[in-house]
């Protein structure tokens, strides 16, 4: 789910819009790009898509995922990624085109939505990109150890991440899938104290030694709703590149690691599959469209 800043305004081919098995699905004609399309879900932007240039990254929190996962090995070197999270497969398709032969697995949950982004998404004949249907962590369950390079946690029902993608016991089954130096990603939203947010650090960084965020400042300090992403490894982030590529972004983000982290975290508690919460639900205008 992206809450992050986006633009607004409208092409003149027709929206496409279907009924899924998670609720109402639109793709939403991009003006400034012939063949770009934003997915939302029941009105809530979910993927940014271009058929035409599938290294475009149009939604900030995408783009700073995209950021960590050129930086998980040197550029172009193919390696295994699993997606918990397909909504319309942005960043498998951007990691087939920046490194080709790359083996990836996307987890959706929703049939409807698969059968739906296969139709009026196609992804491009030499993707290796497998796509399976299931919930993201049952699915995590059954996977092998030691072999993606990369993993994005990205599986949100609606606008919030389910409870069972929250607790230790979660981010310990997907460590057990990772590569030696594999980086674990997740899109987390969140606003105010960033209490879900201080939450999942504490619970991440119990798994993994190197743990960093990287968020809009404004949303970094509480002042507005919107996405942070977290990496981690159990090796160490190459944070000095990562800071340069968000701070060039079109909006800069902020990267947060080391004792400022562990300050912002503030002893926040772990959160395992007794106590694990969803993410907190968007400000209701939010995703209101001008």
């Amino acid at each position: 789910m992206a809450a992050d800043r986006q633009r607004r305004s409208r092409g003149t081919r027709p929206s496409i819009r279907a009924v899924v098995d998670s609720g109402t699905v639109e793709l939403e004609p991009d003006p400034d790009r012939p063949r770009g399309w934003t997915l939302r879900l029941d009105e809530a932007p979910q993927s940014h898509v271009d058929l035409d240039d599938p290294t475009w990254l149009e939604f900030e929190y995408i783009r700073r995922i995209g950021h960590v996962a050129d930086l998980c090995a040197p550029p172009g070197r193919p390696f295994q990624a699993l997606h918990l999270g397909g909504g319309g497969m942005t960043l498998p398709r951007y990691i087939a085109a920046t490194r080709p032969r790359s083996l990836q697995q996307t987890v959706e949950i929703d049939a409807q939505l698969i059968a739906f982004v296969r139709e009026h998404l196609p992804l491009a004949k030499n993707t290796r990109v497998r796509i399976r249907n299931g919930d993201a962590r049952a699915m995590t369950a059954k996977a092998p150890d030691g072999v993606f390079g990369l993993v994005v946690v990205d599986a949100y029902g609606g606008s919030r991440l389910p409870a069972h993608l929250t607790s230790v016991e979660f981010v310990q089954e997907v460590a057990r899938t990772m590569a030696t130096e594999g980086v674990y990603t997740a899109n987390l939203a969140d606003g105010g104290g960033l209490d879900f947010v201080r939450a999942q650090l504490a619970t991440i960084a119990t798994v993994f030694p190197h743990v960093a965020m990287i968020g809009d400042p404004a949303v970094l300090r509480g002042r507005r709703f919107g996405n942070i992403v977290v990496a981690a490894s159990r090796r160490e982030l190459p944070i000095a590149e990562l800071t340069r590529r968000t701070a060039a972004d079109p909006f800069p983000g902020r990267v947060q690691h080391g004792r400022d982290l562990d300050d912002f975290t503030g002893g926040a508690a772990v959160v395992l599959d007794t106590t694990a919460t969803r993410s907190p639900l968007p400000p209701g205008k939010l995703f209101s469209r001008r």
